[in-house]
């Protein structure tokens, strides 16, 4: 099968079918192929941690912005994790820093004793921000990557994005060996990492269990 264009290799967040990335899974069908990145799929995953790090926290908040493509998928498997351990869960939405302060004023006033932080590039780049706010709020959070953790935040929950660059750079490889992408099937993240803070934790008046010290794949102290 003839090349119609320039070989992809791509690594992202999002569903590669529902985008148009490629035809399947199994066989991609065209000029692109690549790593599926779970990021959204995760949220339950941190719910659980989350709940194991602040067990006594009777409300959960759960920030999202509501603009993201994803912002329906996430919040139904949220609720739906969240009513499947019967904890009580409260929605916040933010599309801007401004936003943002008001949705932790509000958590504050709530008295909510935990927050998850939804998948969302904008809060990446919000991310000192977010960080000092949880902080200065006394709210234990749970992040979606490892930057918010090492830049100061509590817990974060995801996918090993060096093993999935990894499996990119292979795939990349293979291509300029005389593979066809269309051939090469999409890969799903397999590596996932749980990153702590000690001193996030023993600012917040937490003590993180030893279950999840163990479980751990970096603790910053």
């Amino acid at each position: 099968m003839p090349r119609r264009g320039i070989p992809l290799v791509f690594t992202t967040g999002q569903d590669p079918v529902k985008d148009g990335l490629v035809a399947g899974f199994d066989r991609p069908g065209g000029d692109a192929t690549g790593i599926y990145v779970f990021t959204v799929e995760l949220g339950p995953k941190r719910l659980e941690i989350l709940r194991e790090l602040v067990p006594g926290a009777a409300v959960i908040g759960f920030l999202m912005n509501a603009n993201v493509a994803s912002a329906e998928f996430q919040l139904k498997e949220i609720q739906s994790a969240a009513h499947a351990i019967g904890q009580q869960l409260q929605i916040f939405t933010a599309r801007s820093e401004s936003e943002i302060n008001v949705a932790f004023e509000t958590m504050a006033r709530s008295r909510v004793g935990a927050l998850l932080v939804g998948a969302d590039p904008s809060f990446q780049v919000w991310r000192p921000q977010l960080i000092d706010l949880a902080l200065r709020h006394r709210i234990p959070t749970m992040y979606e990557w490892a930057e918010f953790v090492t830049h100061g935040g509590l817990a974060s929950y995801s996918t090993n994005r060096a093993e999935a660059y990894r499996l990119a750079g292979n795939y990349a490889g293979r291509i300029l060996k005389g593979e066809m992408p269309a051939e090469l099937p999409v890969m799903l993240s397999t590596k996932f990492e749980l990153v702590l803070n000690l001193k996030a934790a023993e600012t917040l008046g937490l003590v993180v269990p030893d279950k999840l010290l163990a479980l751990a794949d970096e603790v910053i102290e």
